[in-house]
């Protein structure tokens, strides 16, 4: 047994992704922040090591939460984002500042971790009815067949004639039987079973027929009638000053045990029935419990909250006496943080080796005025970058999906092949640039603002423009939006 656990921990550090490989995969993405890049880098590998442990020493292994300190748009967010989507984590995003203390309406620091219990209740859901959709196609064609082509009623019911015959004989009548004088005619049974014999032939030919039109699409715009499961829910207003989170009832759940499930009839194509009942079907074989048990699992080893603003509660007091005290809210999340056990209505879920990424501008405060305790349970601080000409250069073209890219195939769907030479992404650099310098930094959300005013017009006049060859260059760009850039007032509306 043993030797079989040491054989799955090894196979789970080969398949991780080494922390050069992680760089490597956010660089496609991302532009700059290496230090950032670097650190979840480790932090996710670190989570592989720790299972190769012994049991007891994985208990005490503590993930390496971190704080990301940049202004905004420099790519806090989408580091936490493509890191999650990297490596298949259950992953959600909160921010700090809508969490408020216990006692006040509002948000409790629980939900984050129910949230993210639902995130991957949802994920692994989706996965097992990957597994069976094959069984879940076959089985929905099975039932659509039924709703096109039912079964005849004297298909559907055999009538048994012996139910309806005399008592058979004693053994000692049979002879007597045999020596009849006279001939008693065809078999009515066999007569009957004969006939439904052919019946069935008949009407299983036919029902191949009508499954080969349905695979060939034939029937695809085809109405038909349907039973769907269908269940009237109650209304239920509740009001709780400390907000239904806490009271964790799953009423859902409590009126779907009470009332019984109905069926209405409803009359759709046939493309969107055979969606129906496989969603249908594939319910019935999916087993929840696993689902449940496989969620939580990935939840308490592989989860991922992004904690983001939490700038906005570094104060050690409130600023006006009524409100609510960020330093509440603190310490309201050091247990999640630190370690808990947090009640969702799929059982409980331990929060000790779930990673913490969060992140703020800290234009105001500094992360040492978070209170101690809280900054003790992130080790790890990198400070992100400003960005400056030569990083949005990059941005508007290397990564993966880089914003000319996205302008150029929007404009194709309108049969218009535009060209970005290289001296207007010089100048749309350098516009954002300056304007982020003047007005107020954003970071890399600039150039969408500036990318989007560029093409304004472009965009409203391409469906009736007759050239369908467009080349920007520099000086279409000062067109449209040097005098922009110039007014101040201006460009803080617009820009």
């Amino acid at each position: 047994m043993e030797k079989s656990n040491v054989t799955d921990e090894k196979n789970t550090l080969t398949n991780a992704l080494t922390p050069q490989q992680i760089v490597g995969e956010l660089d496609k993405y991302i532009i700059g922040q290496f230090e950032a890049k670097r650190s979840v880098a480790i932090a996710l590998r670190n989570r592989a090591r720790r299972q190769m442990l012994a049991e007891d020493m994985q208990d005490e292994v503590a993930p390496k939460n971190i704080i990301m300190i940049g202004s905004t748009g420099v790519g806090k967010t989408e580091i936490a984002r493509r890191l999650a989507r990297l490596v298949e984590a259950p992953f959600i995003k909160v921010e700090a500042s809508k969490y408020t203390e216990i006692g006040y309406v509002g948000r409790d620091v629980e939900s984050m971790i129910r949230d993210l219990t639902e995130t991957a209740i949802s994920r692994v859901k989706t996965e097992q009815t990957e597994a069976v959709e094959e069984k879940a196609r076959e089985a929905a064609e099975e039932r659509l067949l039924d709703y096109i082509f039912p079964v005849p009623r004297s298909l559907q019911q055999r009538p048994r004639l012996q139910d309806d015959a005399l008592e058979e004989p004693e053994e000692e009548d049979d002879d007597e039987l045999l020596q009849l004088p006279f001939d008693l005619g065809p078999d009515p049974e066999a007569e009957a079973e004969e006939a439904r014999e052919k019946e069935r032939e008949r009407y299983l030919k036919t029902r191949e027929r009508f499954r080969d039109w349905l695979r060939e699409g034939r029937l695809e715009d085809k109405p038909v009638e349907i039973n769907v499961k269908h269940q009237n829910m109650p209304f239920v207003e509740i009001f709780s000053p400390g907000g239904i989170e806490e009271m964790d009832i799953n009423f859902k759940d409590m009126f779907n045990n009470i009332l019984p499930n109905q069926t209405k009839k409803r009359r759709v194509p046939v493309s969107e029935a055979r969606t129906i009942l496989m969603q249908e079907e594939a319910e019935k074989l999916i087993d929840m419990d696993a689902v449940i048990s496989e969620a939580i699992e990935r939840v308490e080893n592989s989860g991922i909250v992004f904690l983001d603003e939490i700038d906005k509660i570094a104060g050690r007091e409130s600023r006006h006496g009524p409100d609510v005290s960020r330093e509440g809210v603190q310490r309201d999340i050091l247990p999640i943080v630190e370690g808990s056990t947090v009640t969702t209505k799929y059982g409980a879920v331990r929060t000790h080796h779930i990673l913490f990424i969060a992140a703020g501008a800290f234009h105001v405060s500094s992360p040492s005025d978070l209170i101690p305790e809280l900054q003790g349970r992130f080790p790890i601080r990198v400070e992100l970058k400003s960005l400056n000409k030569s990083d949005f250069k990059s941005i508007l073209t290397e990564p993966k999906n880089a914003l000319v890219k996205q302008y150029v195939a929007l404009l194709q769907t309108e049969g218009i092949d535009a060209e970005i030479t290289d001296d207007a992404i010089d100048e749309i650099a350098a516009l954002a640039f300056q304007v982020n310098e003047s007005v107020e930094d954003i970071g890399a959300r600039r150039l969408h603002t500036i990318m989007e005013k560029l093409f304004e017009n472009l965009f409203f006049d391409a469906p009736d423009l007759e050239k369908k060859s467009i080349t920007i260059d520099a000086e279409y760009v000062r067109a449209e939006l040097s005098e922009i850039v110039k007014d101040q007032d201006l460009s803080r509306y617009i820009l």
